[in-house]
């Protein structure tokens, strides 16, 4: 049977494999390059983070991640119609699979005895990194370099995390708690448009 966390990222890489599918969509990507946009978006974080933590790549040990992209390219080649007349759904998704993906980046982290510190870079890598990926295949600006809160809501997952750790909370209500932190942070930014100051500077002669 899979753990708990497995199946957080059972589910995070289908959600983020539908946020990657679902704009690959919109840029009329043939269905190969919409999986590959899907996979890139799903495991990329993950990656990163195994690779940094010098570990075996996740998804590397376990075909269900690809298949779980796989049966994403099923479900938006069905019902993209459905999904694309719903204007949100590229944010849902894409939000679900921060907050799990974060959770179980700092999960993993701590589970290799790194400090909390570490493990709220780590998670943050876990749940923006794919989505940075994806927006580099799509030719978009990635979200984490707009002003809206994207990586910081990862952030504040990892610190809750931490809290809900120190207060000595069981597992499960720790992971629930920290993704919900993730999840709604992003959700109450959007809503009530919330973001970090602009930096703003002088543009150079050569490019007015």
């Amino acid at each position: 049977m899979p753990t708990f966390v497995q199946v957080l990222e059972f589910i995070g890489t289908f959600a983020f494999a539908i946020s990657g599918i679902r704009l690959a969509s919109a840029k009329q990507f043939d269905w190969f390059g919409a999986y590959v946009v899907g996979v890139a978006t799903a495991i990329g974080g993950g990656t990163i983070r195994d690779l940094m933590l010098d570990v075996t790549p996740f998804w590397m040990t376990n075909s269900i991640y690809l298949t779980c992209s796989a049966l994403a390219l099923v479900g938006v080649i069905l019902f993209g119609k459905f999904l694309i007349r719903q204007q949100n759904t590229f944010f849902l998704f894409d939000t679900i699979g921060l907050a799990l993906f974060t959770v179980v980046g700092v999960e993993k982290t701590l589970a290799l005895h790194f400090p909390l510190w570490v493990a709220i870079i780590m998670g943050t890598i876990t749940g923006a990194a794919g989505g940075v990926i994806r927006d580099v295949f799509i030719n978009e600006v990635p979200l984490i370099f707009r002003k809206e809160i994207y990586a910081i809501a990862c952030v504040i997952g990892g610190l809750v995390y931490g809290l809900c750790h120190w207060l000595g909370l069981a597992m499960t209500v720790t992971e629930l708690v920290s993704g919900v932190s993730v999840f709604m942070a992003r959700i109450l930014a959007v809503k009530y448009h919330w973001a970090l100051p602009v930096l703003k500077g002088d543009t150079p002669s050569g490019n007015k």
